[in-house]
């Protein structure tokens, strides 16, 4: 996923309100010295600035959005911004930025009924305000018996208590939104109807009848959108595509009522849904099953051949046969995920567990204990950045940077990773084979032998296994013809692209090799059998790329502002308002908290600092991913909707990804749907650009870019962004190298106007010479406070670097390989096979949603990255083992082995604890 592990090596800082225009600014207050130190152990947690200078932080300018931030000491709290309080009064839809004015007659009294989506909706009160008509029913109530106590009636939470005495009509002015081609209720006790909406003009998306001309739905015959909301809120559409079918018939409508899923009459919520569901055939769930069959056997037989190892080895430590050993099931729950306590990886069944304090160690580590090699569990590595204060970042000069360099770039990397070494001397194996608890200072009690334990039932795993193989046998599945690169129908007998008769799309120039080349077919040209041409590209590890995603959708707007206010609906006690959001600036790698609305104003209008910078920020995991769905419904169906090859994408019912095999009420790993919102300007800046910086996801992921919008810059701050762009060069030359170098011609971008994102993609089979590169020149690079890398343990697990132009240039100069580079539009969506290390830089402001899956082809990827994090040491961002790939095998192929023998039955059953 592009940047769903976004760097959290940050800080925090904090900016003084604004000052009113007519005000003089005042002067940012110094409350700290520079030189502070920023300890980056690879952990967001551990974040923290050292605590000096009396526990105080350094505070400078940093333009005029963001005035003052400070940094808070060890153990500080998060600071926010201050700005300008926003309206609680909803913006005029038909104008935005101005205040709806109140219209009508002047109300004496208001009295506000709650409905169940938590907003209110007003009623007039006295009885100047009633229509003749509705006078004279209150009069005839009162003749007959007093007067009675009606109720509104609301569309969802039926009807509701109101404590006047005399049901008021709705104002026509108030907040109740018009429904979905439904009227408004008049509430009143008349037999004889009003004029109906279709005869008014008010308009369904402001709901105002006073902004002129409107223009009326031919289709509902009841809906009608201002010339003023056709404008400012549906841009890409004419008026007479207004007349054909209005939004709400298109199902794409952004007014405040429709953005809210809970809203919707019954109807359009389940065309919403229904996104939401995806359905296979009989015969299909037969092919697709079969396939996963094909695909998985090989690692549940290296799973079950693991397990029986270490069950001959407690035969044999015991001196017993292996069929009267008998293990003990251990307790968990579903939402439980258990440990290795030390090397931090997920515990699926067998492990060994210490009786008298619960110690838990992984089967890989038992084996490395008793060869006496222990890899797993180094000790925490930590990196100091130093804040050097804002003159520095943009090009003032630090001699000590230079004096204080230890040793040359050219060096071999160095780390303080060998405490695995000191683990591995303090703790070994019995002569038996047998593995005592460690020591207190390494977690355990050093009292107890470890015991070896199972999760599920001990025989689980061999009859899932016995099954399997079994199937396997019945339908041949040896003879199954398997996924190959000479079955692609893109490249003929001698390996070549037909660059003719399938949509391929350059993306590299390496030589003596046959995949500069990616698949990118249309999301509307995407038929049946397109599903095997996606797996023969996607079983070789090749990105893909598929355009027009958003034409399968309903339409509706990704807009900033659109999604802004959709936003601000959910806003009742069920969904809690959020109104400040974490943001990263891109110059420094810290992060700022900052009001969701300035943000989004932002995201359009360029900024700048006191220096004549470009200020780049970019949301960090905005809305969280849990909270998604909850709090942008209509957004979440869209993307769901959109999404190509839901085989693979759907998080929920893909038949073909592995995630959605985890049983009920078990604890998942995040996969997203995640958005990425973030600046960006098409030059690239070197320092302070909107990048997600190289790494590498745990799973695969689909990305598709929703919105974009073009930041223009003028030529006096073109000019002010080259003189700085030189200072900055000058200071990597003498800072890096120690010596004067002139500043070389700068190369020409030549991106087109459609373009949003620039990815670059490397190959697996790259990845050792990526990191020889990256190893030899990491302190080319900078990251936290603009300072130099000093130390990197895996130079694209740790997430601090991004290349550039020149150091693309540079790597394939040196080691001969180059990425993949290709331009990603709006309504584009790519697919990055996990195990595929990627970058990617905003050459606009972006807008993008991504979504994590596992499939059946890359799982020996997902393997092979779980035991890279598992050499990572204690602290590293990208330790802990989240994906948890084995549960998902073992739990895919359950699925599978009952699906295609009714009578297999098998099961994957945890033991709660107290529970006999």
């Amino acid at each position: 996923m592009e940047e769903k592990t976004e760097n959290k090596e940050i800080i925090k800082k904090k900016t003084k309100q604004q000052p009113k225009k007519g005000k003089k600014q005042e002067d940012v207050k110094k409350v700290g010295g520079v030189g502070k130190v920023y300890e980056d152990r690879s952990n967001v947690e551990n974040l923290s600035v050292r605590k000096e200078d009396n526990g105080k932080a350094a505070a400078f300018g940093v333009g005029e959005s963001l005035k003052e931030r400070l940094r808070p000491p060890v153990g500080g709290k998060r600071k926010n911004y201050c700005f300008d309080e926003l309206f609680e009064e909803e913006a005029d839809e038909g104008f935005p930025g101005k205040k709806r004015k109140s219209a009508g007659k002047k109300k004496k009294k208001v009295s506000k009924a709650k409905v169940e989506d938590g907003g209110e909706r007003e009623y007039r009160s006295g009885e100047e305000d009633l229509d003749n008509e509705e006078e004279e029913n209150v009069n005839k109530s009162k003749r007959k018996g007093g007067s009675k106590r009606r109720e509104p009636k609301s569309e969802e939470n039926g009807e509701k208590e109101v404590k006047e005495g005399i049901t008021r009509k709705p104002n026509r002015k108030s907040k109740i939104p018009e429904r979905l081609g439904e009227s408004v209720s008049d509430n009143t006790t008349s037999k004889k109807k009003r004029p109906g909406l279709s005869q008014s003009l008010l308009c369904h998306q402001c709901q105002r009848n006073d902004n002129g001309r409107v223009v009326n739905c031919t289709v509902c015959k009841s809906i009608r959108y201002c010339i003023p909301c056709i404008t400012n809120w549906y841009p890409k559409m004419s008026e007479k595509e207004f007349t054909v079918s209005c939004p709400v018939c298109r199902g794409n409508c952004n007014c405040r009522s429709c953005l809210c899923l809970e809203r919707l009459s019954k109807e359009k919520k389940a065309v919403v849904t229904k996104a939401l569901k995806q359905e296979f055939s009989d015969e299909e769930k037969l092919l697709h099953c079969r396939y996963l069959l094909q695909k998985l056997l090989p690692y549940i037989r290296q799973f079950s051949e693991e397990q029986m190892m270490e069950k001959n080895m407690e035969a044999r430590i015991q001196g017993l046969l292996l069929s009267e050993i008998r293990l003990k099931q251990a307790a968990c729950y579903k939402k439980e995920r258990v440990y290795c306590n030390n090397c931090r990886t997920s515990i699926v069944d067998f492990h060994r567990t210490c009786p008298e304090c619960n110690y838990d160690l992984c089967l890989i580590c038992c084996r490395e204990i008793r060869e006496g090699q222990l890899k797993g569990g180094g000790k925490e590595v930590i990196v100091q950045y130093v804040d050097r204060g804002s003159e520095y970042l943009h090009g003032e000069f630090d001699p000590s940077i230079v004096a204080n360099r230890e040793k040359p770039l050219d060096s071999p990397l160095k780390t303080n990773c060998s405490g695995h070494e000191e683990v591995g001397s303090k703790w070994k194996a019995n002569e038996n084979g047998s593995i005592p608890c460690p020591p207190k200072d390494m977690g355990g009690c050093g009292e107890s032998l470890l015991e070896l334990r199972c999760m599920f039932s001990e025989n689980a795993v061999v009859e899932l296994v016995e099954a399997s193989e079994r199937i396997a046998r019945d339908i041949n599945l040896e003879n199954l013809p398997k996924l190959t690169s000479k079955q692609c129908p893109c490249y003929n007998s001698t390996a070549e692209a037909h660059l003719g008769d399938f949509k391929l799309c350059k993306a590299s120039s390496r030589e003596n090799s046959n995949d500069n080349h990616l698949y990118c077919p249309a999301a509307m040209d995407i038929q049946d059998g397109d599903l095997q041409h996606f797996q023969c590209h996607w079983a070789r590890g090749e990105p893909v790329i598929v355009t027009e995603v958003l034409e399968n959708a309903s339409g509706l707007s990704w807009e900033p502002m659109v999604m802004w206010r959709a936003f601000r609906q959910i806003r009742n006690t069920k969904h809690g308002l959020h109104l400040d959001v974490t943001a990263i600036d891109c110059l420094d790698w810290c992060e700022v908290e900052i009001n969701i609305h300035q943000f989004f104003e932002g995201y359009t209008k360029a900024r700048f600092d006191d220096k004549g910078w470009p200020q780049i920020l970019k949301l960090k995991d905005w809305p969280p991913s849990d909270k998604f769905q909850e709090r942008l419904p209509r957004h979440h169906a869209e993307f769901i909707r959109s999404l190509p090859f839901k085989e693979y994408t759907h998080s929920e019912s893909g038949i073909l990804n592995l995630a959605t095999k985890l049983p009920e009420k078990s604890l998942r790993p995040d996969l997203g749907p995640k958005t990425y919102i973030a600046y960006g300007v098409a030059q690239e800046l070197r320092r302070g650009d909107s990048v997600t910086k190289l790494h590498c996801d745990m799973s695969d992921a689909v990305n598709v870019l929703m919105h974009t919008a073009e930041v223009k810059l003028d030529q006096d701050k073109l000019k002010k962004i080259k003189n700085l762009k030189q200072r900055h060069h000058e200071q990597d030359q003498k800072e890096l190298y120690g010596m004067d170098v002139k500043v070389e011609k700068e190369p020409s971008d030549g991106y087109c106007d459609t373009a949003g994102a620039v990815w670059d993609i490397f190959r697996r089979q790259d990845v050792p010479k990526l990191k020889d590169y990256l190893k030899k020149h990491f302190k080319e690079f900078r990251h936290i406070y603009c300072s130099p890398v000093q130390q990197v343990v895996d130079p694209v697990h740790d997430q601090t670097l991004f290349l550039t132009l020149e150091h693309k240039k540079k790597l394939k100069q040196e080691f001969g390989i180059e990425p993949w580079t290709f331009i990603q539009k709006v309504g584009e969506a790519v697919f990055i096979p996990a195990g595929c290390p990627h970058q990617v830089r905003n050459i606009k402001s972006c807008i993008k949603v991504a979504v994590d899956f596992v499939s059946p082809e890359n799982t020996g990827e997902c393997i092979d990255l779980t035991d890279e994090f598992r050499l990572l040491p204690h602290g590293h961002r990208s330790k802990e083992d989240k994906l948890e790939i084995w549960k998902m095998i073992l739990h895919a192929m359950c699925e599978t082995v009952n699906h295609l023998d009714k009578k297999a039955k098998i099961e994957l059953n945890l033991r709660p604890p107290n529970h006999r």
